[in-house]
C-alpha cells in the first residue's frame, strides 16, 4: 500500500509539472492527448480497485467479525456476557478507501464523462483574437459541435464515421495547417473545386462575386476604432464582415511554401486559389486583421475540430450568450 501511495503521489507531481510548465508557457500541452490519459490512468486505479483492493478490505473486515464473532463466543462459554470492545469502527476503517484511490478510481467517472463529452459531442473553446469580429469577439466562449461534420477519434483525430458535409459559410474550428498543437476558428469560404478570388477588397467564388451589402461602420473595441461593417452571404448563411475596400490587399512578399501553394496565384491585387480535394479554404470575418487561408494555406479535412455554433459565455457582456451565425 506503501508503494502505491508513493506511485500515486509520484504520477500527480508529473502532473502537477506538466499542467504548470503548460500555463507558464515553457511548452505547448495538449489536452486531449492528457485528458485521454488521464482517463485510461483512473481506469486502471478503478478496475484495481473494484477487483483487486476492495475485495482485499472487505475480506480483512469479514475476517475481524469472524475473530471477534468466536471470541465472544467463548468467552460466553466461560459466563462472560458482557464483553469490552467494538469492531465496527474498526471495520470502518478497514473498509475506507486511502486516499490514493479516492482520488484516482473516485474521479474516473467523472474524467470518462468529460471525456466523453469532449471527444464525441461538444468542445468549448475560447476566442483568443479578434479575427472573427464582428461575429465573434475577444473573450467569447463558444461551443463546437464534434459530431456535426462526423465521428472521429479522440487523439488521432481520425474519423470513422461520416455525417454532415462541410459548406460554405460554416464557422468551424480546426487544428492549425503550420502547427497541429493549435486550434483555429475560422469562416469556410472555399470547398474542395472552388476558385477563390480575393483581389481589391472583394471575395469571388467560381467566378461570381459574392453578394455584399454595407452594413454601417462597428466600433472595433480590439482596435479602439471604427471599421466599415458588410453583410455577406456564402451558401445559405449570410454574415457581417468587417473590411475596408480603401485599403490594398496585401499578402507579404515572402513566398508561399504551403502544401498545394501551386494552386494559388498572387498578384498585385490580390490572390486566386483553386481548392484542392479534401481541403478547405477558411478565411476570419475580419478580414484585414485575419491570418488565414490567404497566407498560410488550406486545411485538410483531417485537421477539422468541429462546427462551433453557440457563445455560452462572455464574462463581459453576457448579451453575446445565444447562437451565432
Amino acid at each position: 500500500m506503501n508503494a502505491m501511495s508513493a506511485v500515486t503521489a509520484g504520477l500527480y507531481g508529473l502532473l502537477i509539472v506538466y499542467l504548470g510548465g503548460w500555463f507558464l508557457g515553457h511548452w505547448m500541452g495538449n489536452f486531449s492527448l492528457l485528458l485521454f490519459l488521464l482517463t485510461v490512468v483512473t481506469l486502471a486505479y478503478w478496475l484495481a480497485e473494484r477487483f483487486r483492493f476492495k475485495p482485499q478490505r472487505e475480506a480483512a473486515a469479514a475476517e475481524l467479525e469472524r475473530q471477534d464473532s468466536a471470541r465472544r463466543a467463548e468467552l460466553s462459554k466461560m459466563g462472560i456476557a458482557k464483553v469490552d470492545g467494538d469492531v465496527e469502527a474498526a471495520k470502518t476503517k478497514l473498509l475506507m478507501q486511502p486516499w490514493w484511490l479516492d482520488w484516482t478510481a473516485g474521479l474516473f467517472p467523472v474524467i470518462l464523462i468529460v471525456f466523453l463529452l469532449r471527444s464525441f459531442l461538444f468542445e468549448p473553446f475560447k476566442i483568443p483574437s479578434g479575427s472573427m469580429i464582428p461575429t465573434l469577439l475577444v473573450g467569447d466562449l463558444i461551443l463546437v459541435n464534434k459530431y456535426h461534420y462526423g465521428v472521429r477519434l479522440p487523439v488521432i483525430n481520425k474519423k470513422i464515421i461520416d455525417n454532415n458535409p462541410v459548406k460554405r459559410g460554416d464557422v468551424m474550428v480546426f487544428r492549425y495547417p503550420v502547427d497541429p498543437r493549435v486550434d483555429y476558428i475560422k469562416r469556410v469560404v472555399g470547398i474542395p473545386g472552388d476558385e477563390i478570388t480575393f483581389a481589391n477588397q472583394k471575395l469571388t467564388l467560381n467566378g461570381q462575386p459574392v453578394p455584399m451589402r454595407a452594413e454601417g461602420e462597428f466600433y472595433n473595441e480590439d482596435r479602439l476604432r471604427y471599421a466599415p461593417m458588410f453583410s455577406e452571404k456564402l451558401g445559405d448563411v449570410e454574415h457581417r464582415i468587417l473590411v475596408d475596400p480603401r485599403l490594398p490587399s496585401y499578402f507579404g512578399n515572402t513566398p508561399k511554401t504551403f502544401p498545394f501553394n501551386e494552386n494559388c496565384r498572387y498578384t498585385a491585387e490580390g490572390v486566386t486559389c483553386k481548392v484542392p480535394q479534401g481541403h478547405y479554404f477558411m478565411m476570419g470575418d475580419n478580414r484585414d486583421d485575419s491570418q488565414d487561408s490567404r497566407f498560410w494555406g488550406f486545411v485538410p479535412d483531417e485537421n477539422i475540430v468541429g462546427r462551433a455554433f453557440f457563445v455560452w459565455m462572455n464574462l463581459g457582456n453576457f448579451g453575446r450568450i445565444g447562437p451565432f451565425h
